[in-house]
């Protein structure tokens, strides 16, 4: 089985101590385990930064190479389109958070990727929500809220799966993320910021996938 694992930071394994131990890694392992007779390869192709335009841009340059062999595809994109939405807020002196065009931007670049992803009817495509490293502070909470909803659209528009990864973390980020502080938006611009998961959160995401994924690849 090929599992194609599509997104920005986290995907890249931002956060984990080791490759090894970031997300896609670990779910190729459980599959691995599980399949066991069968061999199990992973691709990732994710970088830190990417918003989803980002991410669309680079599948249509690489053209169907990193799906072509795909049994299972995941997708986990948006949350640098919230930061880089937020941060040109700040620079410009705004005090709300422009939501409206950024998801309308962001639904139509889901759809596409989630879209070129299924290309083949064979793959799953799984497509991941958007957890809250920011749990104190309301802003956060309603942006989030917002993308997650967009979210879930897109996937009920195109048959795509959702994996709710907001709720394996809810209540759980000061477990879970890395570098987390004090849970509002005022961590980010002291120190590290506390936005990817850590060891213990890439293996929720993993084990939540794997739950997912393994009844369907064992057929």
């Amino acid at each position: 089985m090929h599992l194609v694992s599509l997104g920005d930071s986290i995907t890249y394994g931002e956060g984990a101590s080791t490759p090894s131990r970031a997300y896609p890694s670990v779910l190729t392992a459980l599959l691995q385990s599980h399949l066991r007779s069968r061999s199990c390869c992973d691709a990732i192709l994710a970088e830190p930064g990417w918003t989803s335009t980002d991410l669309l841009s680079a599948l249509g340059a690489a053209g169907n190479l990193p799906l072509t062999h795909a049994r299972a595809v995941t997708v986990w994109i948006g949350g640098d389109d919230l930061a880089q939405a937020a941060l040109t807020t700040l620079a410009s002196g705004r005090k709300s958070l422009p939501i409206a065009p950024l998801v309308l931007r962001y639904k139509r670049n889901l759809t596409d990727i989630v879209r070129f992803a299924r290309a083949d009817r064979r793959h799953v495509v799984i497509v991941c929500t958007q957890y809250n490293p920011f749990p104190n502070s309301p802003l956060a909470g309603e942006a989030v809220a917002t993308l997650n909803e967009a979210i879930r659209s897109v996937t009920a528009a195109t048959g795509a799966t959702l994996a709710p990864v907001a709720d394996w973390f809810a209540g759980r980020q000061s477990e879970l993320i890395r570098n987390y502080r004090t849970g509002t938006i005022a961590d980010a611009l002291r120190g590290p910021a506390p936005v990817h998961p850590n060891d213990r959160g890439h293996r929720v995401v993993a084990e939540g996938l794997y739950r997912m994924l393994a009844p369907i690849v064992a057929h």
